[in-house]
């Protein structure tokens, strides 16, 4: 029966997108992370991206990322300049505690931008934590 399923809520586990600094190209990118910030591991920690809005949209991409420790991160992509006038959508699932675990995190479009940077807990770096 419908009501005898639990569906857990996924908690302490974050999407950001992080401006920081890439030696190799010498220029400011924009990467989106995956975080933990639970007290426990994560693992078969699987990222589903995309952009889209009304006209546009942008390939899916999968990102199978393994698993992430307690109370860290994962780079998940690099997200190019021309995609944040999208909305950015990242879907993660994950297992924990025995159980799946899944949660759509998303950035509306224009929003990630330089002056809404704030400090992300975790990375220590600025960025933007997803809604």
């Amino acid at each position: 029966m419908k009501k005898d399923i639990e569906i857990p809520v996924a908690k302490d586990v974050y999407v950001a997108i992080i401006h920081e600094w890439n030696d190799e190209f010498l220029s400011k990118d924009w990467n989106a992370y995956v975080i933990n910030a639970r007290n426990t591991a994560i693992e078969m920690v699987l990222v589903v991206s995309k952009g889209f809005d009304e006209n546009r949209k942008t390939s899916v991409m999968r990102h199978g990322i393994g698993s992430i420790a307690q109370k860290s991160f994962k780079k998940i992509e690099l997200v190019q300049e021309d995609v944040l006038a999208l909305n950015n959508e990242f879907f993660v699932t994950f297992f924990a505690e025995n159980k799946l675990f899944e949660r759509r995190f998303v950035f509306p479009k224009n929003s990630v931008k330089t002056s809404a940077l704030k400090l992300v807990p975790l990375i220590q770096k600025e960025g933007i934590l997803a809604k």
